[in-house]
């Protein structure tokens, strides 16, 4: 008898268990959709920097990896049209290459015949254009780096602003849900604030980092044509 009392006392309060944690869970389940709503109309321009940051993301990504592709062949193919007097042929070349180091090359090529001071000069100036072409755009990605956290933080203040007013107008009535609530919708613009942030700081960084790759090849091109043009005049 003792035994079945106990077994069904254990049953109940493992059913009373059950029903408790059940709506916890359910309180604690929520989408990410729901959580960006209770952020306030701060979300938007959050959510419209994020797609920002995404397409100047892939957008330079492309561009960036189709100027670092160059030929193994282009410099030694060069280096035997100048050598043979097929200027035009060089050029042609270059134009054929939608790369900044054949519009480089081909600056310098179309400058053959002049002093080569004159040369290095249209080269590095063209070297300098090619280089703000890719940097295109970055700009923007480094504001929103900085941007949009600022702007979450912002969010956060208003938030905390509201609930400590709203516990203000409830005088002796004050619930702790009040100050709570409020902080829990303030803290979201933050949390998306620095996702974005960190988004486009990362991809600001990585894009950065393969522009120094194509200088470097830029630089290490020029060099080679240059001591090219020095050649001839060795013979």
């Amino acid at each position: 008898m003792i035994f079945h009392i106990i077994t069904a006392v254990g049953q109940e309060a493992a059913e009373t268990a059950t029903q408790m944690v059940t709506p916890i869970q359910e309180e604690l389940s929520f989408s990410l959709i729901e959580m960006a709503f209770k952020g306030g109309w701060l979300m938007i321009p959050l959510f419209i920097l994020s797609i920002l940051t995404v397409y100047l993301f892939g957008e330079r990504w492309w561009a960036i990896r189709k100027a670092s592709k160059v030929d193994e062949n282009f410099m030694r193919n060069i280096h035997d049209y100048v050598h043979e007097g097929k200027i035009k042929a060089a050029v042609n070349m270059c134009q054929s290459h939608e790369t900044p180091i054949a519009r480089l090359i081909e600056k310098g090529i179309e400058r053959i015949g002049r002093p080569l001071a004159d040369i290095q000069a249209a080269v590095e100036n063209t070297g300098n254009v090619e280089i703000a072409r890719l940097e295109k755009n970055l700009a923007f990605l480094a504001t929103i780096a900085g941007g949009a956290p600022m702007i979450g933080f912002l969010g956060t203040v208003i938030g905390m602003i509201q609930a400590f007013y709203n516990m203000s107008q409830a005088g002796n009535n004050v619930d702790i849900t009040l100050l709570s609530g409020g902080i829990y919708t303030a803290m979201v613009t933050t949390v998306a604030g620095l996702i974005v942030g960190i988004m486009a700081y990362f991809g600001y960084n990585y894009l950065v980092s393969k522009i120094d790759d194509i200088v470097y090849k830029m630089e290490t091109y020029t060099i080679e044509f240059m001591d090219l043009l020095h050649e001839p005049a060795n013979k």
